[in-house]
């Protein structure tokens, strides 16, 4: 059964050029050229995907985004934008987005997105986890500590996110960086490693023997939450 995409933007020749591109990988891709039609159309399909413009006409995307998930769509949520501030994506992923993409961008990363989203499995058992004194909430897109809210950019909660989803499994590197980055190749780097850090450095309580997020050494990282 093909994957079910709906695309919200209101640039004619944008949404011609991305919704043939998204068919020709083999999904069903559904139109909607305004906030309006989009909520209207997101809230009354079964989707796979949303991808969501910010700026559009009648509702702009941030809108349309936030009643759906206070609607309770959990449907996963790519935003476009011509906007790049650092500003509009913290306000876009607090809402409840996914993922984050501005404008230009090769169409080769957004269908590495957009695979990487629909790969992504549901949040297990609830959209709150608590491990330690650690609370994860991710409807809310919260991390607190003994009750405190950590602050998180938006790539350590989403690699948080992936780590919880597949608490106590072996995830490599190079898994990380195709379904977190939307790499579709795995590039020399130590990206990964670099944010493992920084979420050590917030959540453990001795990040030099972490806890939570253990190294398998040659393989990956493990979650022991």
């Amino acid at each position: 059964m093909e994957r079910s995409v709906l695309l919200v933007e209101d640039e004619a020749g944008l949404r011609m050029t991305l919704s043939d591109r998204i068919r020709d990988e083999g999904y069903d891709v559904e139109t909607a050229a305004n906030g309006v039609e989009g909520f209207e159309k997101a809230s009354s399909n079964c989707f796979d995907l949303i991808i969501l413009d910010v700026m559009l006409p009648r509702r702009n995307g941030l809108d349309v985004c936030r009643d759906l998930r206070q609607g309770g769509t959990k449907t996963p949520i790519l935003m476009l934008t011509a906007r790049s501030q650092t500003f509009d994506k913290v306000v876009g992923l607090k809402i409840g987005a996914d993922d984050y993409l501005a404008k230009p961008f090769e169409m080769a990363e957004l269908l590495a997105r957009v695979e990487a989203l629909l790969r992504r499995p549901v949040l297990r058992d609830t959209a709150v986890y608590q491990f330690g004194p650690i609370r994860f909430d991710a409807r809310r897109t919260e991390v607190r500590r003994d009750g405190k809210l950590l602050l998180l950019s938006a790539r350590e909660f989403q690699l948080l996110r992936y780590f919880v989803e597949h608490r106590g499994e072996t995830v490599p590197r190079d898994e990380l960086l195709r379904v977190v980055w939307g790499y579709k190749s795995a590039p020399s780097t130590r990206t990964v490693d670099v944010h493992v850090a920084w979420l050590r450095q917030k959540l453990e309580a001795d990040p030099k023997q972490p806890k939570w997020i253990v190294t398998v050494h040659g393989l990956g990282y493990r979650f022991s939450g």
